[in-house]
Order: structure tokens, then sequence, then C-alpha cells
């Protein structure tokens, strides 16, 4: 039984590692010969851990071919655009301006269907709102909406605006992050300070349940029952 345990926490380490290695794409954005591996990966892992027979080597070796597989195949797309379409395929035009291409559908053995389900996931409801559709490599379908259906932006209405700005997450779940202290050019002491003078004397970091700040100053603060608040211009001594 021992055995076994360590066997499986060996090959879980080692596919971790591998799935790491390979980046941290999510299913859906996977390029073909990407998924292919990750299957292939998924099976030769349970192998060596179900089958005490098997040598773990057996089961590892594989693992770390398959891996070297895909930085070739990652090398020669960047080299190679033939390459790259060869194992990735191309964009393909499905909606046009003058409707939707069954030629292009029938090539990528999708259906009618399948188009309309991909346009209502990105709020297009009508053929009419689409200028433009495009079926990706990997399988998801990009929009260009017509002129007068595309979305109002601050740019198009000329609002004048200020720039956007990260927040930097400082408390956790009770728990400063420490790394991001720096980032946010304060310490801990401005965080008790704050919570003092803001929430109450009795106020704790423990009791904290995210706060956030941007360079303008601006604190999100949510407190662990559930009470939030949103304070503007923060100075940086508390």
């Amino acid at each position: 039984m021992l055995t076994i345990v360590i066997r499986a926490i060996l090959i879980y380490l080692v596919v971790l590692f591998v799935f790491r290695v390979m980046g941290k794409r999510q299913l859906g954005q996977m390029q073909p010969f990407e998924l292919v591996l990750t299957l292939i990966i998924a099976d030769l892992a349970t192998i060596p851990m179900a089958e005490i027979g098997v040598p773990v080597l057996h089961g590892i070796i594989p693992l770390f071919t398959l891996v070297l597989l895909h930085f070739v195949f990652t090398l020669f797309s960047r080299w190679s655009t033939k390459f790259s379409m060869i194992i990735s395929g191309k964009p393909v035009i499905v909606i046009n301006p003058q409707g939707i291409d069954y030629k292009a559908l029938k090539k990528l053995n999708v259906t009618i269907d399948d188009i309309f389900e991909a346009m209502r996931g990105l709020g297009y409801f009508s053929l009419e709102q689409v200028e433009y559709a495009i079926m990706e490599t990997n399988g998801k379908i990009s929009v260009l909406p017509k002129a007068e259906e595309s979305p109002v932006t601050n740019k198009t209405m000329k609002f004048k605006v200020e720039a956007s700005v990260i927040p930097v997450n400082i408390v956790s779940e009770g728990k400063v992050m420490k790394d991001n202290l720096n980032i946010a050019k304060i310490d801990e002491e401005f965080i008790k300070s704050f919570l003092r003078k803001n929430i109450g004397e009795s106020a704790k970091i423990k009791n904290v349940l995210v706060m956030t700040i941007d360079k303008n100053g601006m604190v999100y603060l949510q407190m662990m029952n559930g009470s939030k608040k949103i304070f503007e211009n923060v100075r940086r001594s508390a």
C-alpha cells in the first residue's frame, strides 16, 4: 500500500512539473497538438501509478519525451508558418458580409447550430449583428460586429477618463501579502493604523477578508463579516 502511495505522489509531482513547463493555457485555448499531448500524458500517468509491476521510469521517461516533443513542435511553429498550419491549422472566416460561408462550415465539420451557439456566448443573437466571424485554430470563434452593433466606449463617445490602474492586494483572508507591500510602497504598520482609524480601535488584520490599494490611493476593504468600504485618495501615511 505504501508503495502505491509513494508512486502516486511521485507521478503526480512529475505530471505537475510537466504541465508547468508546458505553460498555463486553459483547455479551450490549446492548439490541437497541445491537446493531444495533454490527453496522452493523462493516460501515461495512470499506468505506473496503478500498475505496481510497471517500473516508474517506464512512465516518467515517456512523459519527459512528450515534453521535449512539445518544445520541438512549439519551436518549429515559431520558425515555420507552414509547419504551424500543418499541426494547428489556420483561422477560417465562417461569416462574412454576404452571410454564412457554408463551404467553410463543411470543411471545418461545424454546423450552423454550433455557430449560433458561439455567437450567443459572445452576446450576439442575430446574424444581422455580425460583420465577420472567424473560427480560430483552438476551436473558438471571434466576432467582428457591424459598426452599428459595436459596443460604446469612452473613446467613441470622446469622454476624458483617467488611466486605468491595477490595485495591489495587501491583505487576503486575514494575512498580510508581504511581497506586495513593497510594490504598494507601504508597510504593515500602515495597514494597522488605517484599520484603527477607519474601522475602529478593535479592528484587526486577521478580520480583514481582502484589502487592496492602487497608486492613486484608492483602497478597497472588505471585512470577514461581509461589510465593505471604498476609500478614495488615501494618504500613504496613516
